[in-house]
C-alpha cells in the first residue's frame, strides 16, 4: 500500500460521498486497511484534501503552462490549453472533482496556501487572453472575467461528460472553444 494509493483512492471517496461525506473509515476500507493504519501513512483528511488539490493543480499547470508559453497565437494557444484542460478532467475525473468542488473544505491555513497555486493557474490563462487582445485577436475588457467563465463552463463538463457519450472530450473541447471564439450570433 503506497501513499499514492491511499490519495486516489481518498479522491474516489471525496468524488463520491463529498469531502464532509467522507469519513477516514471509508478511505481505508476502499484500500483493504484498518483505520488505525491509515493514520500511520496520513495524519487526517485535511491532509489528504491538500495534498490532492496540490497534485491536481501541479498536474494541469505542468500541463497548461507549456502551452500558455508556445510561441503560437494567442487563439492557437487558447484553444490547444482547452483541449488539453478537457482531456486532463476527462482522465482524472476524480481528481478534478476534488479540485473543482472540495476546495472549500480546507480549513482557513491550507485554504490561504492553496489559494496562490490557483491564481497561478488561472494566470496562465488570462495570460494567454491578454496577449491575445493586444495582438487584436480578441475584444475582451475583462480577461479575469473571462477565464472565470471559461473555466467554469469548462469545469462543470466532470459532472455530466460520459466517456461512451455521443461526443468525444475532444469534440466537446473544440465545440467549447468555437463558442468562445464565435459566440452565438449568427
Amino acid at each position: 500500500m503506497t501513499r499514492d494509493d491511499i490519495l486516489d483512492a481518498a479522491a474516489q471517496v471525496f468524488r463520491k460521498k463529498g469531502f464532509h461525506g467522507a469519513s477516514m473509515a471509508a478511505i481505508a476500507k476502499s484500500v483493504n486497511l484498518q483505520k488505525a493504519s491509515l493514520y500511520h501513512h496520513v495524519s487526517s483528511k485535511q491532509e489528504i484534501l491538500l495534498e490532492l488539490l496540490d497534485r491536481a493543480i501541479e498536474m494541469l499547470t505542468e500541463r497548461i503552462a507549456p502551452l500558455a508559453g508556445d510561441s503560437a497565437s494567442a487563439d492557437k494557444k487558447l484553444r490547444a490549453m482547452i483541449r488539453a484542460y478537457m482531456q486532463i478532467l476527462a482522465e482524472h475525473a476524480d481528481l478534478a472533482s476534488v479540485l473543482l468542488f472540495e476546495h472549500r473544505s480546507l480549513e482557513s491555513k491550507q485554504h490561504a496556501r492553496h489559494i496562490p497555486n490557483r491564481d497561478r493557474f488561472e494566470a496562465l490563462w488570462r495570460d494567454v487572453i491578454l496577449d491575445g487582445t493586444r495582438a487584436g485577436l480578441f475584444n475582451c475588457p475583462d480577461p479575469g472575467l473571462t477565464v472565470r467563465a471559461l473555466l467554469g463552463s469548462l469545469n462543470w463538463t466532470v459532472t455530466w461528460f460520459r466517456p461512451n457519450g455521443d461526443l468525444t472530450i475532444e469534440q466537446i473541447a473544440d465545440r467549447n472553444a468555437d463558442l468562445l471564439f464565435n459566440g452565438l450570433l449568427a
